[in-house]
């Protein structure tokens, strides 16, 4: 009989075990916990935050932040899961990194990392920061993906992924993470997204 992989064997191999970023002169390092909770349903946990924060209010994001002096990226994501939606740091199994994102307007390198949950945690918001959680199934994070181009200030385009979700849309740093980790499961593991 032939092994079938899990989930997890399937990310393991795909995704990068152990990420080295260092950011540019002028950048900071940041990382961000991408939850995915497998039964009863496959669905990605993230955060809508709050509206008086200066950077990116109201935005959909996972949670994550700044890079502590002498923490590793992954011992931040799972800290700033704990400090924003309440995330015991033992329960997420983390998987490996998805391709570090730049964002341009905070001048920040953001490290990805996914955390498999067997069940839905139970989860709490930090009012300072996170206005609602949201889970939003991965096989509809797949069906709804849309490109997205908007103008930069410098005359460019900004060119990445929108996802509409519970009445939120999803885009910008976390749409390019939303559609890195989806290109990840068309490849090796379609029957993720079913």
């Amino acid at each position: 009989m032939l092994h079938a992989p899990s989930l997890q064997e399937v990310l393991r191999s795909a995704l990068d075990p152990a990420p080295a970023h260092a950011p540019a002169p002028g950048d900071r390092l940041a990382a961000v916990l991408a939850p995915l909770v497998e039964t009863p349903e496959r669905s990605m946990i993230f955060t809508v935050r709050s509206d008086d924060l200066s950077r990116h209010p109201g935005e959909v994001s996972f949670p994550g932040g700044l890079v502590d002096q002498g923490e590793s990226a992954a011992d931040a994501a799972r800290r700033e899961a704990f400090e924003e939606i309440g995330l015991d740091p033992a329960l997420p199994q983390l998987v490996g990194a998805l391709p570090a994102v730049h964002t341009y307007v905070s001048s920040i390198l953001v490290v990805p990392f996914v955390g498999l949950l067997e069940l839905p945690p139970d989860l709490f918001a930090a009012e300072a920061e996170i206005k609602e959680i949201i889970r939003v199934p991965l096989a509809g994070l797949a069906t709804v993906e849309e490109p997205m181009e908007l103008p930069r200030e410098d005359g460019g385009v900004w060119r990445g992924w929108a996802y509409p979700a519970d009445g939120h849309t999803i885009w910008g740093a976390t749409g390019l993470i939303v559609h890195s980790f989806l290109e990840v499961l068309r490849v090796e593991a379609p029957w993720a997204l079913n």
